[in-house]
């Protein structure tokens, strides 16, 4: 395949399920304030996930404008709660205009300010049906320890963008280094059923067996 015919399916598998007056608002937020949103493909990877799991309860780090959220939202089950993770007090702000403008109920969603190696440990043990991270590369192994510890039998745990340190492996900044070695201990993890999805800079997923 040439890199003319792989852009194009890449473009075609991005743009297959386009957004929503919600979503492109949500990533107009994300614009103006300077924080990445997820990508289409990956987003409905999330949602995809959450509709197979009927998941109930979902735990995402990285909140952002809320356009992973929404994606999540759409996915699980009705009566379904959303708890969202992030230090910055305006992407509260602005993720919670992206749920109302897509006309989820605010006992929905459950944001959270603050660290997220502070909270998880403080959420409920194999309480959660998916985990999801889009956070600070760096913290991503520490993220993996405390994620999987949430899941119930079944669970999944997903990180976004762990493929973007292959395109210069010599490079040793650390949250590329942090990225691979996340990837070599899901792959190694016994517990844990992996599968590395090409979309949105990669999107690492691993089911905890039963």
């Amino acid at each position: 395949m040439t890199s003319e015919t792989q852009a194009g399916v890449d473009d075609y598998v991005e743009s297959y399920l386009p957004d929503d007056d919600a979503l492109l608002a949500a990533r107009m937020r994300a614009e103006d304030l300077g924080c990445a949103a997820l990508g289409g493909a990956a987003g409905a990877a999330l949602c995809f996930l959450a509709t197979s799991l009927r998941a109930r309860a979902v735990v995402e780090i990285g909140t952002g404008t809320g356009v992973s959220g929404l994606y999540l939202l759409r996915g699980m089950a009705p009566e379904g709660v959303l708890t969202s993770i992030d230090i910055e007090p305006e992407h509260h702000g602005a993720a919670r205009q992206t749920f109302r403008d897509a006309g989820f109920a605010p006992g929905r969603t459950r944001l959270i300010m603050g660290r997220a190696l502070e909270v998880l440990p403080r959420l409920t043990s194999g309480g959660y049906d998916l985990v999801f991270i889009d956070a600070a590369r760096a913290e991503y192994p520490s993220y993996y320890e405390n994620g999987v510890h949430l899941l119930r039998a079944g669970g999944v745990i997903a990180f976004h963008g762990v493929l973007a340190p292959r395109s210069d492996p010599a490079r040793r900044d650390p949250g590329l280094l942090a990225a691979r070695e996340l990837a070599r201990a899901v792959r190694e993890d016994d517990r844990l059923v992996p599968t590395l999805l090409p979309v949105g800079g990669g999107l690492l997923a691993a089911a905890l067996r039963g």
